[in-house]
């Protein structure tokens, strides 16, 4: 990736291993913009509603990402699927951010968390896709102590968002989540933290 050109980074990562932190820190670094916030803006314009509708969508209770969950187990169980089935809000909300995204990246460099921007950006010559990823034992102890949990508990959170992110991935990319060859740098931050995996990737980067 030539940093001095416009430029994108993708960061997928494992629940737990402070993946968004790295992130944040990476654009600060870089000085370009993180994708987060700014994407369900994008979208709430394009889909003709209030940023307030959008995060709805995302923020209610069942979370939408928990409705697809719950479709796709059900899918899994019974082997069936004809593409028409309730995740049509999920689909909808995943293409126009997907639009979005790329059309920010048209005008400016940035780094994207989640959002299955490593597909998004599967061919775009000047962009580096990292996935971030650690023990989980390691998550555990993160987890437990940055929601003031147990660790039984954040074992539960981990296996749930993590099953929640591989068949997001798989259902709207058709990759597996955790394949390595989807990638170009796979990190494990056990030894590194937030701040020494940012150093790591900014070496890698100049």
């Amino acid at each position: 990736m030539n940093s001095k050109e416009r430029f994108v980074i993708t960061i997928s990562r494992q629940f737990g291993t402070g993946g968004h932190e790295i992130g944040m820190e990476l654009a600060r670094r870089l000085g370009v913009k993180l994708l987060d916030k700014q994407i369900l803006n994008a979208v709430a314009s394009r889909m003709n509603a209030v940023e307030e509708a959008v995060e709805k969508i995302e923020l209610r209770n069942p979370l939408w990402r928990d409705d697809f969950t719950n479709f796709y187990r059900t899918y899994m169980a019974h082997a069936e699927y004809n593409g028409q089935e309730k995740d049509q809000t999920s689909h909808a909300l995943f293409r126009a951010q997907a639009e979005a995204i790329r059309q920010i990246a048209k005008e400016e460099s940035c780094v994207i968390i989640g959002r299955c921007g490593f597909d998004i950006f599967a061919d775009e010559p000047n962009a580096l896709k990292i996935f971030i990823h650690s023990s989980l034992d390691c998550r555990k102890r993160r987890i437990a102590e940055k929601y003031d949990i147990s660790e039984q508990d954040a074992a539960a959170m981990i296996v749930d968002n993590d099953f929640s992110r591989e068949l997001y991935t798989k259902t709207f990319t058709g990759r597996d989540w955790t394949d390595a060859c989807n990638y170009d740098i796979s990190l494990d931050v056990r030894k590194f933290g937030v701040n020494g995996a940012v150093d790591f990737l900014m070496h890698c980067i100049e």
